[in-house]
């Protein structure tokens, strides 16, 4: 079966198509990296409308780059929410129109549920159950998956994700948008990377030692504020530095939640997704930690960390065998926000 996935959550319109025998076939994306990049965030009414710009040429282009037709496609898989409101309307009225137009059935995903299978698109997948790390600008979660449908929230953000937690710190550096690239960028020059020294500045380490696998990030953002007033005016070292420890704080604080989860759970299978997945220092850790304790740790491939349409129509595949989720009737509504708890096992 060839499914189309379209992804139009946020800021980034991705198409794909996966095919349940072959593979995937051909993605692509556009980011609004750029456009959004000029007011600091996200403004929801134009990501809308660069979603409706960008749908069409992107299936067209993935078409071509699969060598298939419209006319091949059994079905279509698009993100129902969680998202902003406007952006999933496009990409879910685009899929029920052109599924209406062919006849062919559609699957609504849960954005998430998406992110959480990413790394199954990759050669070596890992096999369940896993402990899952959902890391985004909009989501800090730690999750076991035993199956399809089968999620068991085991910790989740308090107040502010970690991604959010960077762009927000960046931001108060000084730095351009998205923030989490930019500071793991800045956090290359500081003195304690290069020279192997102690930090110049210290920042807390939140529910660190809490007890439970929950995370809270708010508190490190305004710690990170009252050091940059304590020290103004700030210079690139200082802040290179700032970055740095930040950085650590917040790796530090999700490697040892996710041990204890792998611990908790007596699993050895950990899974990273989400777009704070792409950061290298994160990665350091988990790789160091789990090599330790004898535990597999997966990620999606970098472009597959962030927002996309192949895990998308891998999700809607997934969900295809299995007969769930699945519509023929073409209306459509959309849920900005949708409880991953909520989604049932097929």
């Amino acid at each position: 079966m060839l499914i189309l996935g379209v992804e139009s959550s946020c800021d980034e319109t991705g198409l794909a198509l996966y095919d349940t025998e072959l593979g995937l076939l051909a993605h692509a994306l556009h980011t609004q990296v750029a456009m959004h990049a000029e007011y600091g965030g996200v403004v929801p009414e134009l990501a809308s409308r660069d979603h409706i710009q960008r749908v069409l040429p992107l299936t067209e282009r993935v078409l071509k780059a699969a060598n298939k037709t419209l006319q091949d496609l059994d079905a279509i898989a698009y993100t129902q929410g969680p998202g902003l409101s406007g952006a999933l309307l496009v990409g879910t009225s685009f899929a029920q129109s052109l599924a209406f137009s062919l006849k062919i059935p559609t699957i609504n995903v849960h954005h998430l549920e998406g992110h959480l299978l990413a790394p199954l698109l990759e050669d070596n997948p890992p096999d369940f159950p896993f402990v899952a790390l959902l890391v985004s600008g909009g989501h800090s979660q730690l999750m076991r998956v035993d199956g399809i449908g089968e999620y068991q929230l085991l910790g989740d953000t308090l107040d502010d994700a970690a991604g959010e937690a960077f762009d927000k710190t960046a931001k108060l550096l000084g730095l351009g948008y998205p923030g989490g690239p930019a500071l793991a960028k800045l956090a290359e020059l500081s003195q304690s990377n290069h020279h192997n020294c102690r930090p110049q500045f210290k920042l807390p380490r939140p529910l660190l030692h809490s007890g439970d696998l929950n995370f809270s990030f708010s508190g490190l953002k305004t710690a990170v504020l009252t050091l940059s007033n304590k020290h103004q005016p700030l210079d690139e070292i200082s802040k290179a530095d700032i970055a740095w420890e930040f950085q650590e704080a917040i790796t530090e604080v999700l490697t040892a939640k996710c041990m204890s989860a792998l611990r908790e759970t007596g699993l050895d299978n950990l899974v990273v997704s989400g777009g704070v997945g792409a950061n290298s220092k994160l990665r350091e850790k988990l790789n160091a930690a789990t090599k330790r304790k004898l535990c597999k740790v997966s990620y999606p491939r970098l472009e597959f960390c962030t927002d996309n349409g192949a895990m998308i129509a891998f999700a809607g595949a997934m969900r295809l065998k299995a007969q769930t989720n699945t519509t023929s009737g073409y209306g459509f509504s959309v849920r900005p926000r949708w409880d991953l708890a909520e989604l049932q096992k097929p």
